[in-house]
Protein backbone atom coordinates (compact mmCIF):
# COMPACT_ATOMS: atom_id res chain seq x y z
CA UNK A 1 0.00 0.00 0.00
CA UNK A 2 1.56 3.69 -0.54
CA UNK A 3 1.55 6.14 1.58
CA UNK A 4 0.60 9.05 -0.85
CA UNK A 5 -1.32 11.67 1.74
CA UNK A 6 1.33 10.91 4.46
CA UNK A 7 4.15 13.31 3.19
CA UNK A 8 3.98 15.31 5.94
CA UNK A 9 5.19 13.16 8.24
CA UNK A 10 7.88 11.57 6.40
CA UNK A 11 8.80 15.43 6.16
CA UNK A 12 9.14 15.63 10.06
CA UNK A 13 11.24 12.75 10.13
CA UNK A 14 13.24 13.96 8.03
CA UNK A 15 13.51 17.30 10.00
CA UNK A 16 14.04 15.09 13.12
CA UNK A 17 17.23 13.43 12.54
CA UNK A 18 18.78 16.47 10.58
CA UNK A 19 18.20 18.14 13.99
CA UNK A 20 19.30 15.18 15.87
CA UNK A 21 22.41 15.02 13.92
CA UNK A 22 23.13 18.96 14.24
CA UNK A 23 22.52 18.40 17.80
CA UNK A 24 25.25 15.81 18.33
CA UNK A 25 27.56 17.63 16.13
CA UNK A 26 27.28 20.40 18.41
CA UNK A 27 27.47 18.45 21.49
CA UNK A 28 30.78 17.38 20.22
CA UNK A 29 31.98 20.76 19.41
CA UNK A 30 31.27 21.93 22.89
CA UNK A 31 33.28 18.90 24.71
CA UNK A 32 36.29 19.35 22.07
CA UNK A 33 36.33 22.92 23.11
CA UNK A 34 35.59 22.14 26.95
CA UNK A 35 38.38 19.60 27.19
CA UNK A 36 41.15 21.05 24.70
CA UNK A 37 42.15 24.55 26.98
CA UNK A 38 43.03 27.42 26.14
CA UNK A 39 44.34 26.79 22.90
CA UNK A 40 46.88 29.10 21.20
CA UNK A 41 47.56 32.69 23.11
CA UNK A 42 46.70 35.21 21.08
CA UNK A 43 49.34 36.76 18.94
CA UNK A 44 51.23 39.94 20.31
CA UNK A 45 54.38 40.71 22.30
CA UNK A 46 55.32 38.26 24.81
CA UNK A 47 55.20 39.54 28.10
CA UNK A 48 57.18 37.92 30.97
CA UNK A 49 55.44 36.61 33.88
CA UNK A 50 55.77 38.59 37.17
CA UNK A 51 54.71 42.39 38.23
CA UNK A 52 54.65 45.21 35.30
CA UNK A 53 57.43 47.34 35.23
CA UNK A 54 55.39 50.52 34.15
CA UNK A 55 52.94 49.94 36.25
CA UNK A 56 55.62 50.17 39.32
CA UNK A 57 56.81 53.45 37.80
CA UNK A 58 53.51 54.76 37.92
CA UNK A 59 52.63 54.09 41.29
CA UNK A 60 56.41 55.50 42.24
CA UNK A 61 54.96 58.84 40.43
CA UNK A 62 51.57 58.98 42.12
CA UNK A 63 53.75 58.86 45.48
CA UNK A 64 55.69 61.31 44.28
CA UNK A 65 52.96 63.60 43.13
CA UNK A 66 50.67 62.58 46.73
CA UNK A 67 54.55 63.69 48.54
CA UNK A 68 54.63 60.86 50.22
CA UNK A 69 57.93 60.30 49.18
CA UNK A 70 60.98 63.52 48.59
CA UNK A 71 62.46 63.71 45.41
CA UNK A 72 65.69 62.16 46.62
CA UNK A 73 64.00 58.99 47.24
CA UNK A 74 61.87 59.16 44.27
CA UNK A 75 65.17 58.79 42.02
CA UNK A 76 66.94 56.23 44.39
CA UNK A 77 63.59 54.19 43.59
CA UNK A 78 63.60 54.84 40.18
CA UNK A 79 67.59 53.94 39.47
CA UNK A 80 66.31 50.40 41.40
CA UNK A 81 63.31 49.86 38.89
CA UNK A 82 65.57 50.60 35.80
CA UNK A 83 68.49 48.77 36.96
CA UNK A 84 65.89 45.37 37.19
CA UNK A 85 64.73 45.99 33.83
CA UNK A 86 66.37 43.28 31.26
Amino acid sequence: MMYGGNWFGMAWMWFFWILLILGAILLVVVLVKTFAGPGNPPPGPHQPPGPDPNRARAILEERFARGEINADEFRERLRILEEGRP
